[in-house]
């Protein structure tokens, strides 16, 4: 396992399923949730057999720390910033900050480009505030990517998303997942983003869970499937 500070952001890398100094075909960028860091899904990544795909790369960037104003100010780990709700329980978004992390996301996409992983065999994935990101830069990016995974998080920007979204992957593949108890993210929200999503055309594979804000190994099983399905041959 690697770690650096490219494109202004920590990362940690590792190659799985295949010789780890090979080249990778394909590579997966995974994004963690608020306060979080890289090494959030390092355990999850490591549990996944890729064998069939071939070397796979995992990129793993930690978010700038910044305050965070659902918690006080405190400054931590975070995407964007999170503001409470308001009196009549609307929320405000970050805007600035999301479409800065959109554009460090997109840095990451074009890397693995460079470094010779074509941009339709690299998936963007993402849980909580790193799923939101996801869907944000995803949906937009200008090359055409392997697939979205976007567990246990919501849409943001969600209006701006139809005059937005990329040509390039207008039916680029979802996987979506949440648990039916979660507290954090209300699975409401990530109905809510699958069906905004859905009447757009995007194909979405949504499968929820008996758990709460987590990942639980049903999850990692059938996500497992889906990347093989979607990244070997």
């Amino acid at each position: 396992m690697t770690a650096s500070t490219d494109t202004r952001i920590e990362l940690l890398e590792f190659t799985t399923g295949g010789d780890p100094g090979a080249q990778p075909v394909a590579s997966i960028v995974v994004l963690h949730g608020l306060g979080a860091d890289g090494s959030d899904f390092v355990p999850i990544a490591q549990a996944m057999d890729l064998s069939a795909i071939g070397p796979v790369r995992f990129v793993l960037p930690s978010a700038p720390v910044r305050p965070v104003s659902l918690n006080g100010g405190y400054e931590m780990r975070a995407w964007y910033d999170i503001y409470p709700p308001g009196p009549d329980g609307t929320r405000r978004e970050d805007e600035a900050g999301l479409r800065e992390s959109q554009a460090l996301v997109q840095q990451l996409i074009d890397r693995e480009v460079q470094r010779g992983v074509p941009a339709d065999r690299v998936v963007l994935m993402g849980f909580s505030q790193g799923c939101a990101m996801t869907l944000l830069a995803g949906v937009r990016a200008p090359q055409r990517l392997a697939g979205l995974v976007a567990l246990s998080g919501y849409l943001p920007l969600a209006g701006s998303t139809a005059a937005e979204r990329s040509p390039a992957n207008r039916d680029t593949p979802v996987f979506m997942a949440h648990g039916d108890g979660d507290d954090i993210v209300v699975p409401a929200r990530g109905e809510a983003a699958r069906d905004a999503l859905a009447a757009l055309g995007q194909p979405v594979d949504w499968r929820h869970y008996p758990m709460g804000h987590e990942v639980c190994m049903d999850e990692v099983r059938d996500l497992n499937a889906w990347l093989v399905q979607r990244l070997a041959g």
